[in-house]
């Protein structure tokens, strides 16, 4: 029994340490690879990932703007966690309202970079620690440059180069408002929606991210 609490605490710290070695790296390096695709790759072996890194400068701020205004437009300000999203959120649960999430843009670049997005209390204890670290470690900058090279913005597309290319068939550096709009409109669903022909869904929702950029102005990141 000793040795085996023995091994199970040196387990422990090694997981510890190389989940902390992991969330170092990548804040200096691209990241080629999340669980997501892998996990589609041999969901959907017939579904060709397209997925290119470019560096923060090389993507619009009209596409930092939009998804801030459409996932998280607290994210310059708060410490990865939106707690008042979150009280919001489980009052809207509790009165059997549709539910509504409350990750966050650090919560989502955890999820996609260094877990599985199968929802279970597990995952989410580790999304949780994975937040803390990201947010230490990294700068509010760097979470939103990986967050928007990782994210699965269409079936096998993923990031801001990709889809820009995939969806408008120009450069992420190059996209219109209206264009970043459509893209941040189907991330909460970017398998079933199309940024390009849009929907009237999508429409709608590319109308009402668009006013919220407006709203929101110039935004600075740490």
């Amino acid at each position: 029994m000793k040795r085996f609490f023995g091994f199970l605490l040196k387990l422990i710290l090694g997981l510890f340490l190389f989940s902390l070695f992991m969330v170092v790296v990548y804040k200096w390096l691209p990241v080629p690879f999340t669980p997501l695709m892998a996990i589609r790759y041999f969901e959907q072996p017939e579904e060709e990932i397209r997925h290119d890194w470019v560096p923060m400068e090389e993507i619009s701020n009209n596409l930092k703007v939009a998804v801030i205004a459409s996932e998280d437009q607290n994210f310059p300000n708060h410490n990865g966690f939106d707690y008042e999203a979150i009280k919001k959120a489980m009052e809207e649960n509790k009165k059997g309202k549709r539910v509504r999430g409350a990750s966050t843009i650090s919560q989502q670049t955890a999820k996609n970079v260094f877990l599985w997005p199968q929802r279970s209390w597990f995952r989410k204890g580790l999304e949780v620690y994975f937040t803390f670290l990201i947010e230490l470690f990294w700068s509010k900058e760097r979470i939103l440059e990986v967050y928007l090279n990782s994210i699965e913005m269409g079936k096998g597309i993923y990031g801001a180069e990709a889809a820009a290319r995939a969806w408008f068939g120009k450069s992420a550096e190059n996209l219109t408002a209206y264009e970043a709009a459509a893209i941040a409109a189907i991330l909460p669903n970017p398998r079933q929606y199309r940024a390009k022909p849009a929907s009237s869904y999508i429409q709608g929702r590319q109308g009402w991210i668009v006013r919220q950029m407006r709203n929101l102005g110039p935004i600075k990141l740490d």
